[in-house]
């Protein structure tokens, strides 16, 4: 399989050769930015291209079909529309607040996706504490949408926030409990070790049950922490108009609207690194034909095959399930799936303790 580690050290020794070491580093980190913020946003539209045709599957439409060839052109049209919006000034807002909070946003997705592992050698941030990281930098874009609810001064924008405040912070501590469940049995935070582990078999399926029902209650807790249906209460549009970000307009929205799919595929992509394999190939024990052809797919393909099928199950669970209440909401979290995890934690640990694992 080809390790994309020896493109980026050819590119480093190349620039080493011809410059001091400050105008290297200052050139990789302005490649390595924009190489970031062009697959943020290639990434947010193929998903709202893919969610859009998806939707139109299951309500038997035909969806985007206009705009180049299959309706392929039409999520660039949306972006250049949103654009141009004008973005209408509000009055009786805290005005920094305001303007801060969508920037809160989408910092705190554009971290999350700077540690995500896309390919063999394709990491941008590699900490030894880099599940620990990835939560810590992920819960952080609560404090954007409460600033957005309270700074827009109307109720229902302040209503959404205090929803979702509650749902994220509810759900955050099952998604964590969930990973935490893969930290014993892999031993390390490090997202590069986790997915070498699973050279031999994915953590899903060496890990027992403990391990299914931890991949069962992080893609549940995940949903939630996106604000998808069916835990969409914070934009419920029947109640709230548009909820937390009512208020906003032209890009500004555009930020609450691209970091909620990209939350998306982040959810997605930790499931996929965490549980099944990352970039790691499907092999199986004795098979060794059959390991050497799987070798020959690339890493990137194999981690955006496997974060796709993921992404595919999230959008059939929003177009498929009604819409929760609130109660209903917190009552799944604090009574069902947050004491399953604790006790889930504690199995995973008396079986990695006394070996039991593949």
């Amino acid at each position: 399989m080809f390790d994309f580690q020896i493109v980026t050290s050819w590119f480093d020794n190349l620039l080493r050769g011809c410059m001091p070491e400050f105008w290297v580093l200052f050139i990789e980190f302005v490649v390595i930015g924009i190489a970031l913020l062009t697959a943020y946003a290639l990434i947010a539209l193929a998903l709202i291209y893919g969610e859009r045709k998806i939707c139109a599957f299951f309500q038997c439409r035909l969806g985007p079909n206009r705009v180049g060839w299959k309706g392929l052109l039409q999520p660039f049209a949306d972006m250049f529309k949103i654009l141009l919006k004008e973005i209408i000034s509000i009055n009786h807002i805290d005005k920094v607040l305001f303007y801060i909070a969508p920037f809160v946003v989408i910092i705190a997705s554009f971290l999350s996706f700077g540690a995500i592992p896309f390919g063999k050698g394709m990491q941008v941030l590699d900490f030894n504490i880099g599940i620990f990281y990835v939560l810590a930098v992920s819960s952080l874009g609560i404090i954007g949408i409460l600033l957005a609810g309270w700074a827009s001064n109307n109720k229902f924008s302040m209503i959404g926030a205090m929803r979702s405040g509650a749902q994220l912070v509810s759900y955050e501590l099952s998604a964590s409990v969930a990973l935490l469940t893969v930290v014993v049995l892999a031993g390390t935070m490090q997202l590069s070790e986790i997915v070498e582990m699973q050279q031999d078999g994915w953590f899903i399926f060496k890990g027992h049950i403990p391990m299914i029902i931890a991949f069962i209650s992080y893609l549940i807790s995940g949903h939630a922490e996106t604000n998808r249906g069916p835990f969409d209460l914070p934009e419920a549009e029947s109640e709230l108009t548009a909820g937390y970000h009512t208020e906003y307009s032209g890009i500004q929205f555009g930020f609450f609207y691209l970091s909620e799919y990209l939350n998306m595929f982040i959810i997605a992509s930790i499931a996929t690194t965490m549980f099944l394999g990352g970039w790691m190939p499907l092999h199986i024990s004795g098979l060794d034909a059959f390991n050497q052809v799987m070798d020959y797919i690339p890493s990137v393909v194999w981690f955006l095959g496997k974060t796709a099928l993921l992404v595919f199950f999230s959008l059939w669970v929003r177009w498929t399930f009604p819409r929760l209440r609130i109660d209903q909401l917190l009552h799944l979290e604090w009574k069902y799936i947050l004491p399953i995890n604790m006790i889930n934690l504690i199995v995973m640990t008396i079986i990695v303790v006394y070996g039991w694992h593949f």
